[in-house]
């Protein structure tokens, strides 16, 4: 199974559209509020050093980019590869 990985914030719309794509597609993630956890905050940009904003997401550790990223990866059938290639 692949590790996905979210990092938002508490209120953050595009934070909540990606882990609805997420648990419609029945994929399990792991989700780190970095407005509660500067630690969190600061491993998302040494994880990602352009990433400014959320969501960030991550899949088995490679960054994805945001919500935007994710719903194109879906809708072209490359989530789901991308997801599947352990």
């Amino acid at each position: 199974m692949a590790k996905v990985e979210i990092y938002g914030t508490r209120v953050c719309p595009f934070c909540d559209r990606a882990k609805e794509l997420l648990k419609r597609k029945n994929i399990e993630f792991t989700e780190y509020k970095i407005d509660e956890d500067m630690d969190k905050r600061q491993e998302m940009v040494t994880r990602n050093p352009g990433a400014r904003t959320v969501p960030q997401i991550f899949i088995n550790d490679k960054a994805i980019g945001g919500f935007d990223d994710l719903n194109a990866l879906s809708n072209s059938g490359e989530l789901d590869k991308i997801l599947n290639d352990n």
